[in-house]
């Protein structure tokens, strides 16, 4: 699509849209920016850059007269005006499929339930090792769209792709793909696990023969999913010995691919913690394999990798008790994994916006794992009564999350540790799961002092 001259709307005004109206801007089109919000903060900013502002409500009045809808990741796109959009044969597209449209060059891209962020790091850290220019972007907390522009066709692209991203994306199309594992999350906007899991497979679905897609060989809904791409497959595995693929065995990550038929790295090197993150590091592995880099290069990036913030993230130790920040655990399955890393007794902090799923499967490794459980949020009826069906009965409930960590404080003592990993949003109490998690690092570094 040509844009100049064409009239756009860009739905949300946050990080991605601002950057996907300045790309739109940059091409020629007339940009529309519209958000539920009746005042934001880069208002004159932007009526200063040119652009026209529709504010504190839905654009119903004015999306026919558009010739191009595009959409942020926090606009659902079950929304009547998008509908009526759709009825008037106008495009609808995320920021994503935007930005992809402008790539000049090869993309990367994760998706998954738990991971993403922690792989996406990875990835993007052995990339900048073998090329002079990547991009690391998309749900990781870089937009993409704001990228594009300074690429060429000899950079790279890794990006972090969310289901929010893949709701209105119907030509993207990585070089590399991967889908790290699948659990019920997000259910409070995709409806059904069926619709949720079939956003997911979006980021494969265009890939063609000369592409690569990535994928965990123990989950059986990532592992069906190799039917329905045409990519060369890349499997990783954490229970089996592979044939073709890249594999944990007795502690040891070994690749065989290609001409490659070696031993990766010994997880007593790295730097993380948990099955889960040696899965992170295979998928990670993986891709830079089909990128064309170096094993050396990956073992020296794999020894360095410290992890990302807010993924069981070591905060300090406390009168002999260890601190961890995982609120990225934001879901059942991120959850599960921070506690089974702990080797310790754990006091525990959950509880928050409740997305919709079920809390059992985390709440039943709480006896003989979780020595307390302290609860905050909307969430906290239901996590307690999912917790005492298994018997579990040592539970807080507090008002604040500043009380809620000023109780773990007080149970906690020398050889236990206490983990913040919610299984649930941040949202009502926080604006991200990131100032959760940097409110939980000042309480407890505070009092290290």
């Amino acid at each position: 699509m040509t844009y100049r001259g064409k009239r756009v709307l860009v739905c949300g005004i946050a990080k991605s849209g601002i950057a996907a109206a300045r790309l739109l801007k940059s091409k020629g089109a007339i940009v529309t920016m519209q958000d539920m919000k009746p005042q934001i903060t880069d208002a004159k900013k932007l009526l200063d850059e040119g652009f026209e502002l529709y504010l504190g409500k839905n654009p119903d009045d004015i999306v026919c007269e558009q010739e191009l809808v595009v959409l942020s990741p926090g606009i659902p796109c079950d929304l009547a005006y998008i509908e009526k959009a759709r009825a008037c044969s106008i495009p609808v597209i995320s920021e994503v499929e935007l930005a992809f449209r402008h790539t000049p060059c090869p993309v990367t891209a994760i998706t998954g339930t738990n991971g993403k962020t922690t792989t996406t790091t990875l990835l993007g850290e052995i990339m900048k090792r073998a090329y002079a220019k990547v991009a690391v972007v998309g749900n990781i907390g870089i937009s993409y769209s704001a990228e594009v522009e300074h690429l060429t066709k000899d950079d790279w692209v890794v990006a972090e792709i969310s289901s929010f991203q893949m709701e209105s994306a119907d030509s993207f199309a990585p070089h590399i793909s991967a889908v790290l594992n699948i659990s019920p999350d997000h259910l409070n906007r995709h409806k059904t696990m069926e619709a949720y899991v079939a956003m997911k497979e979006r980021v494969l679905l265009k890939q063609k023969e000369q592409d690569f897609c990535v994928l965990n060989m123990e989950d059986c809904v990532c592992r069906r999913m190799a039917e329905k791409t045409k990519a060369k497959i890349f499997f990783f595995s954490s229970k089996h010995v592979l044939e073709e693929g890249i594999y944990l065995e007795g502690g040891v990550i070994y690749v065989r691919w290609a001409d490659i038929d070696e031993k990766l790295i010994s997880v007593d090197e790295l730097q993380i913690l948990g099955i889960h993150n040696y899965e992170n590091v295979m998928a990670a592995a993986a891709m830079a394999i089909c990128a064309g880099v170096s094993m050396d290069i990956i073992r020296s990036v794999l020894r360095c990798f410290c992890g990302v913030a807010h993924r069981i993230e070591f905060v300090g130790t406390l009168n002999g008790v260890d601190y961890y920040n995982d609120s990225k655990g934001t879901n059942t399955d991120a959850s599960i994994q921070a506690v089974l890393a702990m080797r310790k007794p754990v006091v525990l902090i959950g509880g928050g916006c409740d997305k919709g799923g079920s809390f059992d499967d985390w709440t039943q490794l709480f006896p003989g794992r979780v020595k307390h459980l302290v609860l905050i949020g909307e969430t906290a009826d239901k996590i307690e009564e999912s917790a005492k069906k298994y018997g579990f009965g040592e539970i807080s409930r507090c008002p604040t999350f500043e009380k809620a960590i000023e109780t773990c404080q007080n149970i906690a003592a020398e050889g236990d540790c206490v983990l913040l990993s919610p299984a649930c949003a941040s949202w009502g109490m926080f604006e991200n799961y990131e100032q959760r998690g940097d409110l939980f690092k000042k309480q407890v570094r505070d009092n290290l002092r």
